[in-house]
């Protein structure tokens, strides 16, 4: 496939709903024991998977049809010095190697490390030119788990960056102080799509799919959405929920509803 076809293998109408599941490199992981069996519960709802190597060489018997994301780095979350924030290990040869259809990796503008750490995206952009393969850049202000620096200034430039850099597709937080007109700015701004992550499991379904009706009305590309979905205590029914909103205009109330109803 050919670059644009690479991208296309994770939209759906120009939209998608991606499942990270590559959490086990950076932090505990209850809810992920079986990536696997994950898979299967939730590969009717979801259009793509973020994963490791590990998983993603083991895993292809479960994902035809569906898109692969392999992470390129290490976010490191438990240590602070020089191993701390994200540490690149693969690129787009072992993505190639294991038919993924694009690459993630962190961006951390406003890190202690920002400096290697924008070289090593600027690096696999380069290098990715080459090739078919895609980029995604994860751009979060200053690190991963730092929702109060997630303010509407700092994602606007968190997504400008990462696009003006090169990213084929933005994966960013919804601003913890932000309006739907103020996100919409955001994706406005970006001149390549923007979809949004779920961070740390809420426990709040109706908080959460709110939030997507939210970025989707403001004109985000979908959702790249792990925690929320794996933790929670029926992963497939929230998953269709949430592809509900993405894929169907479907409204906050009507995909709780839906949550209520069996997944056959």
């Amino acid at each position: 496939m050919n670059r644009q076809e690479n991208l296309e293998a994770l939209f759906r109408n120009g939209k998608t709903v991606i499942l990270p599941i590559d959490h086990g490199c950076a932090i505990p992981v209850p809810g992920l024991e079986n990536p696997f069996q994950l898979i299967d519960q939730v590969n009717e709802f979801v259009d793509g998977y973020v994963m490791n190597l590990g998983v993603a060489m083991r895993a292809a018997d479960s994902l035809a049809g569906k898109g692969i994301i392999l992470r390129t780095d290490v976010y490191n979350t438990r240590t602070t010095g020089e191993g701390a924030g994200s540490i690149g290990v693969f690129g787009v040869e072992e993505a190639e190697m294991v038919g993924a259809n694009a690459v993630m990796n962190m961006l951390y503008p406003g890190s202690a490390y920002e400096k290697a750490n924008f070289q090593e995206c600027a690096d696999l952009i380069r290098l990715s030119l080459d090739t078919d393969i895609p980029v995604i850049l994860e751009s979060l202000p200053f690190a991963l788990g730092s929702p109060e620096k997630y303010t509407v200034a700092n994602v606007s430039f968190a997504v400008r960056l990462a696009a003006e850099l090169g990213s084929d597709v933005v994966k960013t937080p919804y601003p913890i102080d932000g309006t739907t007109d103020d996100f919409r700015r955001i994706v406005e701004q970006s001149f390549v799509p923007v979809i949004i992550l779920g961070g740390a499991a809420m426990g709040d379904d109706a908080g959460l799919l709110k939030m997507v009706e939210n970025a989707m009305e403001a004109g985000a590309a979908g959702i790249a959405i792990g925690r929320n979905v794996w933790q929670h205590k029926n992963p497939a029914a929230i998953a269709r929920s949430l592809a509900a909103v993405v894929h169907e205009d479907a409204s906050a109330l009507e995909a709780l509803a839906l949550l209520k109803e069996p997944v056959r």
